[in-house]
């Protein structure tokens, strides 16, 4: 059985889907491995480690040639062709915008997991991409507010003078956004949260951060562990207390999505016109639509002096990590198809069935 790695070609992705540690447990296995020429490079993994790890360096062309190809971002439609019928394509996959590039594949005869579909089950927790990465963005997006910011986050005791704490709320505490709170602790702010789950309010406390707005119901959460939409009254609540918060804090990373839907509306223009200029709003949903009205994908907006950033691929900002909790990902997964030296999809298995989006021929998405 042969993997292929090809580069990544996506704009600003940086990140390869298969590092080198990860190769090297591959073809200890009796796997072999191809990777395409650069394809680590980006990520500060040069083709030697890669020799190293006992993969085979190859050019574009083998590497799609393999029998299971996997990638980051999903192909483009012209590389798409050079998948031969009867492989196996694992890589993100959003099915929202892909469904002529599902229906190209499957008319070609070529298999696809999608790695955001993995089930948050306790048997996937390790090949759980979704969670690693927003490990990564979460942490970054901190970063970024804080540079962008016209303050320090600690409390400062000087010869000049006392500086306070910058004041930092976290909206939204499943992994990005508890990191995003662990990260500015780290970094010396006061840092509130909110969350609709209940459990999330917990999750919260134990960070040190202080609980913002309505109690959170016991029925707020969806299955996977998400967050559901909320109805009407729920979500008044929430913007009159997100409201009443807002105007006092200096650094805002917001995180609230709903899987398959537009992330939820939180922070309204209104909102925004409350807060002290200088203060700045990183929305880790942009990519979905924002949870701020001013959010541009990819833009940064300044509004009544507030910093508004669309933070998009925050994980490949910081790609030697990313790709290295991505490969590992990946491995697991790749560990859990293999059996006696093949690949095997079982469409019933309660991990691969969900991930599968084409197979034999038709798109299952």
């Amino acid at each position: 059985m042969r993997i292929g790695v090809p580069r990544e070609t996506g704009a600003g992705e940086r990140r390869v889907a298969l590092a080198p540690e990860s190769a090297a447990r591959l073809v200890k296995s009796g796997v072999e491995v191809v990777v395409e020429q650069g394809a680590g490079a980006s990520a500060n993994f040069p083709d030697e480690l890669y020799a190293r790890a006992g993969a085979t360096l190859v050019d574009r062309a083998t590497a799609w040639s393999a029998g299971v190809v996997v990638k980051v971002q999903r192909p483009s439609a012209e590389e798409a062709r050079h998948l031969s019928s009867g492989a196996l394509l694992i890589s993100l996959m959003p099915t929202a915008t892909s469904a002529d590039l599902l229906e190209q594949l499957a008319a070609a005869g070529v298999s696809v997991l999608g790695l955001e579909r993995v089930p948050r089950i306790t048997r996937a927790q390790s090949m759980d991409i979704l969670s690693s990465q927003a490990t990564i963005a979460g942490y970054k997006a901190v970063l970024i507010g804080a540079a962008e910011m016209g303050k320090i986050l600690p409390m400062l005791t000087t010869a000049a003078g006392n500086i306070p704490p910058a004041r930092a709320f976290v909206l939204g505490a499943g992994v990005a956004g508890l990191m995003a709170i662990a990260t500015a602790r780290r970094l010396g702010a006061v840092v509130s949260g909110f969350d609709i789950r209940a459990a999330a309010r917990e999750q919260v406390l134990s960070l040190g951060a202080t609980f913002v707005g309505p109690e959170p119901t016991a029925d707020a959460e969806a299955a996977g562990g998400y967050a559901r939409a909320q109805t009407e009254e729920e979500q008044k609540k929430t913007m009159d207390a997100m409201a009443a918060h807002l105007k006092d804090q200096d650094l805002v990373v917001t995180t609230a999505q709903i899987p398959g839907r537009p992330a939820p509306r939180l922070i309204t223009t209104a909102m925004v016109e409350t807060m002290r200029s200088g203060s700045v709003i990183v929305d880790l949903a942009a990519e979905t639509g924002g949870n701020c009205e001013l959010t541009r994908a990819g833009e940064t907006v300044v509004h009544h002096g507030v910093a508004v950033i669309g933070a998009v691929n925050l994980p490949s900002s910081v790609p030697h990590h990313a790709s290295l909790m991505f490969s590992k990902n990946v491995l697991t997964l790749l560990q859990h198809l293999i059996k006696d030296g093949a690949i095997t999809l079982n469409l019933e298995d309660e991990i691969t069935g969900p991930m599968c989006l084409a197979h034999g021929g038709s798109v299952r998405a």
